[in-house]
C-alpha cells in the first residue's frame, strides 16, 4: 500500500543574524537534481556578493537523491546541518540554499551548525508543505432513492465528494483515502442494497489546502 508523506508545494525565505553575520534562507520545491542546481544558481545570481551559499535537497518520496555542499565553510558545518533539518522535518522535493554574509566574527563550528540549521527552521516556517494521502477516485452511481444514503454514508467516513451530477440517474465523484476504499465500498453497497454501481476512476494522491482538495497525480 502507497504512504503518505509531506511534499513541499510553496516555497519560502528566512533569515537569522548571528554574531552580525547574515543567514538568509531560500527554500523551493523541486523534483530534480537539474531543478535544484537552477535553484542555486538562481540565488548565487541574487546574492552575488555573499560569502557563502550552501545547498541541500531531498528529492523523492523515499529521499532517493539527497545532496548537499558546505560552499567553503568547515567540513560539515553547513550543508549537513540542513539536510539533517530536512530529513529530520520529514519534508520531501525540497531543496534549501543558505546564504551568509559574514559578520567579521568567527562563529566556530557549533555556532555554524546552529545558524545554518535554525536558517533552514526559519525558511520552511514560511512554506507551504501539504500532507500528500494516497487516495482513490471513485464514481458510484445511484438512483435518487439511494443518493442520500451514499451521502451520509461519506459524511460518516469523512470522505470527500469531489462534484454530483443529476440527471435520470444520481452520479457522484468521491475521494476516498485509499486504506478506507474496501469499507467504504462495503458500506455503500450495504446502504443501497447493491443498486448502487462503483467504478474506479483513478488513484491520486490527495491533500488538504485552505479547506480545498488538491489532486496529483502520480
Amino acid at each position: 500500500m502507497r504512504q503518505s508523506y509531506l511534499e513541499l508545494y510553496e516555497g519560502g525565505e528566512g533569515e537569522i543574524v548571528e554574531k552580525k553575520s547574515r543567514f538568509l534562507a531560500t527554500i523551493r520545491p523541486v523534483k530534480s537534481e537539474a531543478e535544484a542546481a537552477a535553484v542555486l544558481e538562481e540565488t548565487r545570481k541574487k546574492y552575488w556578493d555573499a560569502n557563502h551559499n550552501c545547498t541541500a535537497y531531498s528529492i523523492g518520496v523515499r529521499n532517493e537523491r539527497v545532496r548537499c555542499s558546505d560552499d567553503g565553510e568547515p567540513g560539515g558545518t553547513a550543508g549537513r546541518p540542513m539536510l539533517d533539518v530536512l530529513l529530520g522535518e520529514q519534508v520531501h522535493n525540497v531543496c534549501a540554499v543558505v546564504t551568509r554574509y559574514f559578520g567579521g566574527t568567527l562563529l566556530g563550528t557549533g555556532g555554524l551548525v546552529r545558524a545554518y540549521s535554525r536558517a533552514v527552521q526559519e525558511g520552511l516556517a514560511d512554506c507551504v508543505i501539504l500532507d500528500k494521502k494516497p487516495g482513490q477516485e471513485i464514481l458510484v452511481t445511484c438512483d435518487y432513492n439511494g443518493i442520500g444514503k451514499i451521502q451520509y454514508t461519506a459524511g460518516q467516513m469523512g470522505v470527500h465528494t469531489l462534484d454530483t451530477s443529476y440527471t435520470d440517474i444520481v452520479t457522484s465523484r468521491i475521494l476516498v483515502p485509499e486504506e478506507q476504499t474496501d469499507l467504504f465500498m462495503k458500506k455503500v453497497t450495504e446502504a443501497t442494497n447493491g443498486r448502487a454501481v462503483m467504478e474506479l476512476l483513478g488513484t491520486p494522491y490527495f491533500a488538504e489546502k485552505d479547506r480545498e482538495i488538491l489532486l496529483f497525480e502520480e
